[in-house]
């Protein structure tokens, strides 16, 4: 190794350095690449360095000035096109991260201006959340409507999909080998909750008057989400060959070449209490299409594709994606293939789950609750039933849909080895069912039809 101290040059092993305009860069190879980074004026610290670099040659181990140094925005990028292409998350998901990223992108395009993932720190992320305290967003994303603070949930979600970024951008070698992530010393787990939305559920007068309030059309929709837990879009999904009326059930299932999957990606049998499975009954006269259809077909009027069954509504999927235009089309192929299934959907007579709401919303504003804006209440009161009645942890998380690896301590290892007889879950949810004023509202809607 050179030691004089006026060299331009030295050798630390396979490590060359150089000076060149009185800045030290190092070369070597790694992996049968050159790599020339740049070190600095200090020649001390490029000793130091090249000694480290050829250590880590050596062994094997990746040279700690060795990666690709990317901008944040190409970062990003790239993520989701992973999500995109590879993982093939579903749409929704990945729309989600661009959201939760696009406020990163504001923050180190207007507030901190940095150039590279690389030069990102543990200040800038706690600086990032402290921008993201001071923002006022709109709740549903309308530019009309009143804006306020970001909630607690908001931010940690935020962050969270932050930290998972720079933990794809670490495992890429978009950041130096041995730099930690910085957003995985902000401790977000322990932020707490504490502007969160409440949980107020319908009392059991208000649930009565809510179902009396109910018009033909709407009782069927909103006693099946009572009695059942299932999601508004679970529900809009329902094909009539889902609805076993001899064995008292409904059947969730994904139906991804249709362009639709359930939230949590589990299939899920749910069985029916007799009431209801007889107002399902009495609802319907057909043997094909979806469970439930939207207001304007209920009197009669079929909808364009009423009647098909799968098959042919995957026939008419394909014809569907092979006449579309697609001269300057910027969207994915994805996109494009959800656009087209929506058609599909829609021509199917489905409800959507955004008229449920409204319509939901309709009847809190008409029994004089209208602080209730949400169908998902209805599920949450579900749950909230089976807990009070008891209900086996392992039988609720299968009722509900949520995945085995959600459930914390060791229910998620039996979740694995642990089988639930349909009559052991049947049992377990009738009984909970019968304690709902729901059920007291169907005892007294079909008593006069049985006598």
């Amino acid at each position: 190794m050179t030691t004089n101290k006026t060299s331009a040059s030295f050798r630390v092993g396979k490590v060359k350095a150089y000076q060149r305009s009185k800045i030290w860069y190092l070369c070597y190879f790694e992996n049968g690449l050159r790599r020339r980074p740049r070190v600095g004026a200090d020649r001390d610290l490029a000793k130091q360095m090249a000694a480290q670099i050829n250590a880590q040659l050596e062994i094997g181990a990746p040279a700690q000035l060795s990666f690709e140094n990317i901008s944040i925005s190409d970062l990003r990028r790239r993520w989701l096109l992973q999500h995109e292409q590879v993982l093939r998350s579903s749409i929704q998901t990945i729309r989600r991260y661009r959201a939760a990223t696009e406020h990163l992108l504001l923050f180190v395009d207007t507030v901190r201006p940095i150039r590279h993932a690389s030069q990102f720190r543990v200040s800038h992320a706690e600086e990032f959340t402290a921008y993201l305290r001071s923002l006022n967003v709109s709740p549903n994303g309308h530019a009309n409507s009143e804006k306020r603070p970001l909630l607690d949930k908001g931010i940690k979600y935020i962050l969270q999909t932050c930290r998972t970024l720079f933990t794809y951008a670490g495992k890429r070698r978009h950041l130096p080998p041995y730099a930690g992530n910085p957003f995985c010393e902000l401790g977000i787990e322990r932020i707490p909750i504490e502007n969160q939305r409440s949980k107020a559920l319908l009392t059991t007068e208000q649930e009565f008057e809510f179902l009396s309030a109910c018009d033909a059309w709407q009782l069927p929709i909103f006693l099946t989400l009572m009695l059942t837990g299932m999601r508004p879009g679970e529900l809009s999904h329902l094909m009539f060959t889902d609805f076993e009326s001899a064995n008292q059930s409904l059947k969730i299932h994904n139906r991804p070449k249709l362009g639709w999957q359930v939230k949590t990606r589990n299939e899920r049998e749910i069985p029916l209490v007799p009431e209801l499975c007889d107002v399902l009954c009495r609802m319907n006269a057909r043997s094909s299409g979806t469970l439930f259809f939207r207001r304007k077909f209920s009197t009669g009027v079929a909808p364009p594709l009423a009647g098909l069954l799968e098959p042919a509504l995957l026939n008419e999927l394909n014809l569907r994606i092979s006449q579309q235009d697609t001269s300057g089309e910027t969207s994915s192929a994805r996109i494009r293939d959800q656009t087209a299934c929506q058609t599909i959907w829609r021509d199917c007579g489905i409800v959507d789950p955004d008229r449920i709401r409204m319509e939901f919303m309709r009847i809190t504003k008409k029994i004089g609750c209208p602080q209730f804006t949400e169908p998902k209440i209805l599920r949450h009161m579900f749950a909230t039933g089976l807990q009070d009645a008891n209900v086996d942890p392992l039988i609720r998380n299968e009722l509900m849909g949520h995945s085995p690896e959600g459930i914390h301590g060791a229910l998620g290892m039996t979740a694995v080895y642990t089988h639930t007889r349909p009559e052991t879950r049947r049992q377990q949810l009738l009984a909970a069912l019968e304690l709902r004023p729901a059920m007291k509202f169907l005892h007294q809607r079909l008593q006069p039809a049985s006598s």
